[in-house]
């Protein structure tokens, strides 16, 4: 087994159990004027002590990112949510207010964070999109164990992906009703396409990551000068002749941390294409896919009204639940999803906002893109 491989298997071994982590970025604004930039130390200085465990970080153009300590779905969901809700408190007596979308359209991309590896990140990845994606989006990742069967959790986030990312679009931009992912498709697709497209139980998940891996681009390598980019197209299988020595667990690992497909394995799986969620409407997309993944009678379920559109990543992303195929999928995974929360201990409140986030949008075929289209056109 190569050093490669040996890696991409430890990315699958993980606990057995059921517990959710969740990463949620902001976009802030200052309340009287959403044009202006917010320097990070005005929103850093604003932040109050958080009772639930969150981590703070900033990414690059200052949006605010909270990740929420792993735990069962309740609980979870309960401690993020105050935090969000301190944060959106304190932040608004400071004069700001938290973003409910996944794209800034207001104000121009700027990077405020100037460590090394956002310079050597800035100069691989090319203008404008690359600069778009560090400053001006905005995400939900959510965290997941891998459980007792890991292919089969690793095949379900990629395969209700469309689904998802056309149920949550969340930031319309020239056409599209997530721009956030068609900012994220006109990338590098050596680190930003899908790692699995095999959905029927029989595929290799270390395979495919392994060969992800050694094929991606090398973004940058890390010598006595510090990082330097690596700017002639070469892939990490080609670290030796780029770098002048073999790689390291190090550099592999490090190399890991620089590829963004929509799943990503890292002893628990990482699911990254959603589109940011105002404070209110997050724990709903949490739910779902916490269910879907993990709740075997409903990812059943959700798996079979998945397959026809498992492939569609682009045509989620554009037209969101405006097309049928995508919303009648997305129709079935939320009965599932509601079906199931129960079941995961969720709280019946929980439960009713999913079922009403499904009323409103799945049912309507309306992602929450289309109310900020209104809004915006009116």
């Amino acid at each position: 087994m190569t050093d490669v491989q040996r890696y991409a298997r430890d990315c699958f071994r993980g606990v057995t159990s059921d517990r959710l982590g969740v990463e949620l970025e902001f976009l802030v604004f200052d309340a009287d004027n959403p044009m202006l930039p917010v320097p990070i130390a005005r929103i850093a200085g604003a932040l109050p002590t958080l009772t639930g465990g969150s981590r703070v970080t900033f990414e690059p153009g200052g949006q605010l990112e909270l990740s929420a300590p792993p735990d069962v779905l309740p609980v979870a969901v309960a401690r993020l949510t105050a935090d969000v809700d301190a944060v959106r408190l304190a932040l608004a007596r400071a004069g700001l207010r938290l973003g409910g979308r996944g794209l800034d359209t207001l104000r121009p991309a700027v990077r405020q964070l100037r460590e090394p590896r956002y310079e050597a990140m800035a100069a691989f990845l090319e203008r404008p999109h690359g600069l778009t994606m560090m400053c001006s989006t905005a995400s939900i990742q959510v965290n997941l164990d891998f459980g007792a069967d890991p292919r089969a959790r690793w095949e379900r986030a990629h395969a209700l992906g469309p689904v998802l990312v056309a149920a949550f679009a969340n930031s319309p931009f020239d056409g599209w009703a997530s721009g956030r992912q068609a900012v994220w498709g006109r990338l590098d697709p050596s680190r930003t396409a899908p790692v699995a497209r095999n959905f029927d139980g029989r595929g290799d998940p270390v395979g495919d990551w392994a060969r992800y891996l050694l094929d991606a681009r090398l973004m940058l390598v890390r010598g006595s000068g510090g990082l330097r980019p690596v700017l002639d197209g070469s892939a990490f299988r080609d670290f030796a002749r780029v770098a002048g020595r073999p790689p390291g667990e190090a550099d592999l690992a490090y190399h890991a941390t620089t590829l963004f497909p929509p799943v990503r394995p890292r002893g628990w799986l990482e699911v990254r294409y959603l589109d940011a969620q105002g404070a209110a409407e997050w724990p709903v997309c949490v739910a779902v896919v916490h269910a879907l993944v993990t709740d075997d009678r409903a990812a059943a379920i959700a798996m079979e009204a998945a397959r026809p559109v498992a492939h569609r990543w682009a045509d989620a992303a554009r037209l969101g639940l405006a097309d049928p195929g995508l919303r009648r999928s997305a129709s079935a995974c939320f009965r599932a999803a509601a079906e199931a929360l129960p079941r995961l201990g969720a709280e019946p409140a929980l439960v009713a906002r999913v079922r009403a986030f499904a009323s409103r949008h799945i049912e309507s075929g309306r992602s929450p893109a289309a109310d900020q289209m209104e809004e915006i056109l009116a």
